[in-house]
């Protein structure tokens, strides 16, 4: 039954279940209902599918994920980024509008699905820490402000094309003649309305004296608002004879389930963008849910969100929709509304499905530049250039792979900047790691701690070098140690014992070992005892298995004091006679030193 529970966590939450939690969910699903379903309808437009796609992918997906999500409040759905992916990735295949376009888009979802939850059986939720914050605030910020210029030409009402922030710039002003002012000015009334509900409107109404809950649904109601607004006056004067471009017919009614058909060459040539939505995505997603759970003091399991997210885009897939992920917005929408189980979801899923049979009809003189004009709003919140300043000031390293980043997906596209992400994170990460701190030390004076001699003062003896290493030693950095260690030794000629340090030493794996045993061979050679201070017990008892304590030429001490005591005691002894308080007064040291 445990295991059952672990990849059906309803299972757990749902004996629980009692009113009071499903009235929460049922208050906080409402409020979500409303924010989705222009969301869903503009998130659809940004990934060049029909209006209608947006919605399938609301609502089987939520229900996916009320089965198999860990996380209480995260809202599963299109979201921007994804979607700027999906358009990109397609559209290298099919042209949009057509067949193909959307049927690309499922399979997408299906085979982004089926990785996550590949991903999640064999328990690699552990990859995306090789993504660095700093390259996903990056790829973030700059698709915040692709997806942001991509939305200009319905705004303008013109044709622009491309993929690139270049691309779009350059073939908008192109087009600046060709510019519909009735569209314009729709877009722009929008655009300032929707950063107006959402900086002002909430204040206004608690300042008129509403309740905070009430105040809180009509602030978030406010696209609803400016689509019920801006499809009225579209329909009132026919704005679409007169050149407004409008979302046109939506079909009602829900699709039939489906999986779509095997094609080897679609399903071979979409596999690469799949795996990087995958991966994308879950990055975001277990971020939100993380941070959510974080405030409850809950907890989600990051392999088990695999298997939950691959589930809801299968199950966006089976119903028409394309690939999906957990939304920072709605998401923090549903945990501040209430949320308390995922069960929230599957009520949302049933708003929007209603929204989907009854409503659809309402929406066919909605115009495109008040659905840009929300994504517009959506998406700019996702750009933190502030973040930019913070990491310069904090890390060239990390400030160069998220300005390589966000240049990259600026102007060179989704996928590369993506890709250039990825693998500057793992540069970064094998090149810190290949080059761990070291630190010669000595002892503070009165005291049994050892410290850097470059940052405190100690006292060092003349006869031992005590080098501390302040990471697990493995294949990448063993060479880095053998090399530290010879530079040392041939810089101090009288040194006659070196002592390797080992607090931060969680790991020694075969290749650390051999370099090891290469140290104390040509230490030997050289005169020189080489010993160990400070073993974890892990440690140690793999080094008890081999023959590498019985050949080594000095001792493993359990403490560095102890080691110091034994090698040279009249460093230790004139340390225990200075006291912190004389040090200070005087200021000089007297005594041996390196």
């Amino acid at each position: 039954m445990k295991r059952l529970q672990r990849y059906l966590p309803i299972l757990d939450w749902g004996k629980r279940y009692d009113t009071e939690t499903a009235t929460s969910d049922l208050v906080a699903a409402v409020i979500v209902t409303i924010m989705l379903i222009p969301q869903s309808l503009a998130y659809a437009l940004l990934a060049g599918l029909p209006p209608e796609v947006g919605l399938y992918a609301s609502i089987l997906p939520l229900v996916a994920y009320a089965l198999f999500g860990t996380s209480r409040a995260l809202a599963v759905g299109p979201v921007a980024v994804v979607s700027l992916m999906t358009a990109s990735a397609v559209g290298e295949l099919a042209q949009q509008g057509t067949p193909e376009y959307l049927g690309a888009a499922i399979v997408l979802a299906l085979l982004s699905g089926l990785m996550l939850i590949i991903m999640g059986l064999f328990r690699l939720g552990f990859l995306a820490n090789l993504l660095s914050h700093p390259v996903i605030s990056g790829f973030i910020t700059a698709s915040g402000l692709l997806i942001a210029s991509s939305q200009l030409k319905h705004i303008l009402g013109v044709p622009a094309q491309g993929h690139t922030l270049y691309d779009i710039l350059l073939s908008i002003a192109g087009h600046l003649g060709d510019i519909n002012w009735i569209t314009l000015t729709i877009g722009v009334a929008a655009t300032g309305f929707l950063f107006w509900t959402r900086m002002g409107l909430k204040k206004l109404l608690l300042g008129l004296g509403l309740k905070p809950f009430l105040a809180d649904i009509l602030t978030k109601a406010g696209p609803v608002a400016a689509v019920a607004v801006t499809t009225l006056l579209a329909a009132a004067f026919n704005l679409g004879d007169r050149g407004v471009r409008l979302v046109g017919d939506i079909p009602s009614g829900l699709p039939m389930p489906h999986l779509p058909a095997f094609d080897s060459e679609l399903w071979l040539a979409l596999a690469g963008p799949a795996l990087l939505i995958s991966v994308i995505g879950f990055v975001e997603s277990v971020s939100v849910a993380q941070t959510l759970a974080a405030k409850k003091r809950q907890r989600i399991e990051p392999d088990q969100e695999l298997i939950g997210l691959g589930a809801s885009n299968v199950a966006s897939a089976i119903s028409g929709g394309y690939p999906v992920t957990g939304g920072f917005a709605r998401s923090v929408v549903n945990f501040d509304a209430g949320a308390a189980t995922p069960a929230a979801g599957a009520f949302t899923a049933v708003g929007i499905a209603l929204a989907t049979l009854f409503l659809t009809p309402l929406l066919t003189f909605l115009p495109q530049a008040t659905l840009a004009a929300t994504i517009i709003v959506a998406v700019l919140s996702l750009v933190d250039l502030g973040a930019i300043k913070r990491t310069f000031n904090y890390s060239r390293s990390d400030f160069a792979a998220m300005a390589a980043t966000i240049l990259v997906t600026l102007f060179f596209g989704v996928e590369p900047g993506v890709v250039t992400g990825v693998a500057l994170s793992i540069a970064l990460y094998l090149y810190r790691s290949s080059r761990p701190h070291t630190a010669i030390v000595g002892i503070v004076p009165g005291t049994e701690h050892f410290r850097n001699i470059d940052r405190h003062k100690v006292v060092t003896g003349d006869r031992v070098l005590t080098l501390r290493i302040d990471e697990s030693l493995f294949f990448a950095n063993s060479r880095f140690l053998e090399d530290r260690i010879y530079a040392l030794v041939a810089d101090k000629t009288d040194i006659e014992h070196v002592v390797l340090m080992c607090p931060a030493v969680n790991e020694i794996d075969a290749s650390a070992l051999e370099s090891l045993e290469e140290i104390n061979h040509r230490l030997k050679d050289s005169g020189v005892l080489f010993h160990l201070s400070e073993v974890k017990g892990p440690v140690m008892d793999r080094l008890k298995r081999t023959d590498f304590p019985e050949h080594l030429t000095g001792q493993i001490f359990l403490s560095q004091y102890d080691a110091l005591c034994t090698l040279d005691p009249l460093t230790a002894h004139i340390s225990e006679s200075r006291t912190p308080k004389k040090a200070a007064r005087s200021d000089v040291w007297s005594g041996p030193e390196i």
